[in-house]
């Protein structure tokens, strides 16, 4: 089973980034029997994008085809889009290793909604949108 991670570096060491649509990278796990089998990075190429930043992403670790994400929050498009493909979310913090250890026990909170409101990543700053 393959699992992303918002991630706010590279690695297993990583501490879990809170903000999903706007971390710098994604750590993709595969585990194997509750033990993890390989990782690998996937920078985050929406990080840096003007607003849409948390379905980019979304769309981005759909494509590495992981059953699961872990992650600090998730605004509504992200969470919408792994609602349509059947990803569950969970809420993780610590490290990278840390966090996928928990989910392999099955003591990670599942998400049932969105966490964030929309434009979080960017400090909450709707007033910059236009609003």
């Amino acid at each position: 089973m393959k699992i992303a991670v918002s991630a706010a570096g590279k690695g297993m060491d990583s501490p879990v980034d809170v903000r999903f649509g706007r971390c710098p990278n994604f750590v993709i796990v595969e585990l194997e029997k509750k033990k993890i089998k390989s990782s690998k990075d996937v920078e985050n190429t929406a990080v840096a994008q003007m607003g849409g930043a948390g379905l980019t992403a979304a769309e981005l670790v759909a494509n590495q085809d992981v059953k699961a994400v872990i992650t600090g929050n998730m605004g509504p498009r992200a969470f919408a889009v792994f609602h349509q493909f059947g990803i569950k979310v969970y809420r993780g913090s610590g490290t990278v290793k840390e966090a996928v250890d928990k989910f392999a026990d099955n003591k990670l909170e599942e998400m049932t909604e969105a966490s964030g409101p929309m434009f979080m990543g960017k400090g909450g700053h709707r007033e910059h949108m236009g609003r």
